[in-house]
């Protein structure tokens, strides 16, 4: 068989919360045996595919090939599952291999670093054999192998991403409490706002990362084309087969449609930086940014978007501020935008309360390790 053609079990990680929509864009994106777990989906590949849910995929985490999975009671159990997978299908004779990750949920092998030494020997030995060598200069490209542990069961996995996907490459960090570029891709996906005629706002937008993954969104700009993935410098790869999945991501960008996004935050310092990230973004044209207080806020349409991440209690402000700020931002919507559809993520328990209608939906989300609901409202149809 052509190792293009071959098919390996690849799995994208996701933040808890965002499973369903991640394997919605597995499905969109044309992958086989599409399934969603806690934490993951899983799908059937090729080594194009990879490349593709790297460069193409906005909400999921990182996306790894899945070694094998075994269970395992004893560390020579372990041992013995971990020296039968095929490493060398991947890792070069002077590959730079690392376990980079272990968890043990439930499981009666339960020491991390124990897991950790045992599984590197393992690799090693396996290594040491296919390659008839005794001493790895590990100098050449990395693999960083991820093992999960869960009732017995172990998932041994490799990393093709290397840095996070949410790096898509153009933010610049100022503000006190992010939010991931793939969780703000997912609080827009969930509207399924994609441009056209309705306009889209976010009125504490702080540096901009919702507006610009929403514009991004609206072009179809995959979020991974202009930043590189560890598994670019993997020998298996053909090199020309990255630049093929690149340039096919450039020639589906829509120029052709109406994208109105607004930003607008009452931090001018954020706003600057937002323009900037934009403008890396390639989307600068497409979004309008003021500093201005969203109690300024007017509406440029009868209907629309709205989707924003206002400051709460974790973050930046106490509950008697968070209170009134909600409460104020509930009187500027529901009096000067009636029909829009609302969408908001906070972590604060009476938001419903506090901004003075109960939303048609709620969904739990986590940002940051912070449980937090998305209150969905939506407009006229």
């Amino acid at each position: 068989m052509d190792k293009l053609e071959k098919k390996y079990t690849i799995v994208a990680s996701t933040t808890m919360g965002l499973e369903s929509i991640v394997r919605d864009e597995c499905v969109e994106l044309g992958f086989e045996n599409v399934q969603a777990f806690n934490g993951k989906v899983e799908f059937s590949g090729t080594l194009r595919d990879i490349a593709v849910a790297n460069i193409h995929l906005r909400c999921a985490d990182r996306v790894f090939i899945k070694m094998g999975e075994f269970k395992a009671f004893s560390f020579e159990e372990l041992f013995q599952n971990i020296k039968k997978l095929n490493w060398s299908e991947f890792v070069e004779k002077d590959g730079n291999f690392i376990i980079s990750w272990v968890s043990a949920v439930k499981c009666k092998l339960f020491s991390k670093s124990d897991i950790q030494s045992i599984s590197e020997k393992a690799i090693i030995e396996n290594l040491k054999k296919i390659y008839k060598i005794e001493r790895f200069s590990k100098t050449g490209a990395k693999f960083a192998v991820k093992i999960q542990g869960n009732k017995d069961i172990f998932s041994i996995m490799l990393d093709t991403s290397g840095v996070g996907l949410h790096k898509r490459g153009y933010r610049n960090l100022i503000n006190e409490a992010p939010l991931k570029e793939t969780l703000a891709a997912a609080l827009v996906k969930l509207t399924r706002w994609n441009g056209g005629e309705k306009p889209f706002i976010d009125p504490m937008c702080g540096t901009g990362t919702i507006p610009i993954e929403a514009a991004m969104i609206a072009r179809n700009i995959a979020p991974g084309v202009n930043r590189n993935f560890v598994s670019e410098d993997w020998k298996i790869f053909p090199k020309d087969l990255w630049i093929d999945v690149r340039d096919e991501a450039f020639s589906q960008e829509d120029y052709d449609k109406e994208v109105r996004v607004y930003g607008s935050d009452i931090d001018g310092e954020a706003i600057k930086v937002a323009l900037e990230n934009a403008t890396k973004a390639g989307v600068e044209d497409d979004i309008l940014f003021e500093n201005k207080n969203f109690l300024e806020l007017e509406t440029p349409a009868e209907k629309g978007y709205l989707v924003s991440n206002p400051p709460y209690g974790e973050r930046l402000l106490d509950d008697e501020k968070v209170e009134r700020l909600y409460r104020l931002l509930g009187d500027v919507l529901l009096k000067r935008f009636p029909k829009w559809s609302y969408y908001i993520i906070t972590s604060y328990k009476d938001f419903e309360k506090a901004f003075g209608k109960k939303s048609t939906k709620n969904r739990k989300l986590f940002n940051g390790g912070i449980e937090c609901h998305y209150y969905q409202y939506y407009g006229e149809k």
